[in-house]
């Protein structure tokens, strides 16, 4: 079976390392995602989420961080070998069920580049 963590090495915590990935990665965006894939030298696949207060109230940006924290945890397949991905949530995104937004972001992470 395979592992189904979001341990700390798994993601990205720094601000210089944000700001690498935001300067160097390539972007893709859906109607409530934007996704930023850069590689790395740490060799595994990382995670870093970015939910502005522009997204909404407390209650509404930790839902969205649950919801991508735990497609990442199910999802590491679709993720690619040693690079780091920002995943952030665009302004007014309405209250998303979990299979909505898996729906949304397996497609983003399958589309052609």
């Amino acid at each position: 079976m395979k592992e189904q963590t979001y341990r700390k090495p798994e993601r990205v915590t720094k601000r210089s390392r944000f700001k690498t990935i935001y300067d160097q990665g390539v972007w893709r965006s859906s109607k409530h995602f934007t996704i930023v894939t850069c590689s790395n030298t740490q060799g595994g696949k990382r995670l870093g989420i970015t939910v502005t207060k522009k997204t909404g109230n407390a209650v509404k940006r930790n839902r969205i961080k649950r919801l991508i924290r735990e497609f990442f945890r199910l999802h590491k397949n679709l993720f690619p070998d040693k690079h780091d991905v920002i995943i952030m949530a665009k302004r007014n995104v309405p209250p998303l069920t979990f299979k909505q937004a898996c729906h949304e972001l397996t497609e983003l992470f399958t589309r052609e580049k």
